[in-house]
């Protein structure tokens, strides 16, 4: 009887940590997308599995989730012998702010839960702190829930570059623009009004020197009544030629950067240096076409307008594919009607590399000696 009621106390304590930390992600995601820090969120549960306290991360130089949480226990002793369960793995580094490893030991706690691992060089080791100090600490709790939740992040840490979301808007039969090179507007407003949403949950955006010559983009994030966002993302436009000064991205409240170059590899890398952890690629195609033939696309958002323009102006241009063989490969993550325009958002797919004749014989002979 006591082993069986132990297996129900795990399994009830199992179900009070998955709602934990469901809740922990939808806390973090009160914290801004953009800047150089992640959204974080965390939940500090009580011995009986009731919830002491919460907290998310507000944004660079602002207390961490773990640390926001402690602050609104109604008294600090609660937290000895409690249960934390947060999004990402605490940090180990000073900063702006202390560790959290550290805060947690401080404040005694019993156990920290949480989802992914920092992949951060400077700020990881939390979870070794914890264990070294005598607090037990277990990872991977709905992992993927959380990675999904701060996927730019995580890629931008991971790849050492930002991570890059693709946008364009085309015609049905993938037209950018009109034969005359109009292209105001293939979709409606509704798709408008996304692509605004989603330019200010980013750091950047980036465009091409063709792109504000033929439009002359603001390169602003605006709402539906036009008023423009709190964060704005930081105008970049790439291209050999220089955007003439009357263009209306010079109006923009933050600073333009340009870059003189085709190298988009380069401009990520010093938009990196800069702090800049996401950027939003608006075209036009020749832009478009450079970064995903240059394999630095991590998300694709198109939308496609129920019109046919025909004539010579595409949406991509040449991405070096020769064979249908060699065609770039996409997984959708979704499709969404925005009133009569279509919305596809995916991502590069895995690539899948046959085995090899030595691999095949290889696993052939395992089996072999295995019967």
């Amino acid at each position: 009887m006591h082993a069986a009621s132990e297996k129900a106390a795990e399994a009830v304590q199992a179900v009070q940590i998955a709602a934990a930390m469901a809740r922990a992600v939808e806390l973090s995601q009160n914290g801004p997308a953009w800047g150089v820090n992640p959204q974080v969120g965390c939940v500090i549960l009580g011995p009986d599995g009731s919830i002491l306290a919460e907290g998310w991360h507000r944004g660079s130089g602002t207390p961490h989730a773990e640390q926001d949480a402690l602050s609104r226990l109604a008294s600090p002793a609660l937290a000895r012998g409690a249960t934390v369960v947060v999004t990402l793995e605490p940090c180990n580094h000073r900063g702006r702010t202390g560790p959290c490893s550290e805060a947690l030991v401080a404040a005694g706690v019993g156990e920290v839960y949480f989802g992914v691992d920092d992949p951060g060089v400077e700020s990881a080791g939390g979870a070794r702190r914890l264990d070294a100090a005598g607090v037990p600490v277990q990872g991977g709790i709905a992992a993927n829930d959380v990675e999904q939740s701060i996927r730019p992040w995580l890629t931008a840490v991971r790849a050492g570059r930002p991570h890059v979301t693709l946008k364009w808007a085309s015609s049905l039969d993938g037209r950018a623009a009109a034969a005359d090179g109009s292209s105001r507007w293939i979709t409606g407003p509704d798709a408008r009004l996304d692509v605004h949403a989603r330019r200010s949950r980013v750091d950047a955006i980036v465009v091409g020197t063709g792109t504000v010559l033929t439009d002359d983009p603001a390169l602003t994030a605006r709402g539906a009544d036009g008023d423009p966002f709190a964060h704005q993302p930081v105008p970049v436009v790439i291209g050999l030629r220089g955007a003439p000064l009357d263009r209306a991205v010079w109006q923009h409240p933050e600073r333009v950067r340009e870059y003189r170059t085709h190298d988009v590899a380069a401009v990520l890398a010093d938009l990196f240096a800069a702090g800049v952890r996401s950027v939003y690629v608006e075209g036009g195609p020749t832009l478009a076409s450079a970064f995903i033939e240059a394999d630095l696309v991590d998300e694709l958002v198109v939308y496609l307008a129920p019109a046919l323009l025909g004539g010579p102006i595409l949406a991509l241009g040449d991405l070096g594919v020769a064979s249908i063989g060699e065609a770039r490969r996409l997984s959708i993550t979704s499709i969404d009607l925005l009133d009569a325009d279509v919305r596809i958002v995916a991502h590069p797919a895995p690539v899948r590399v046959p085995p090899t004749i030595a691999t095949t014989m290889k696993e052939t002979d395992s089996v072999h000696r295995n019967h």
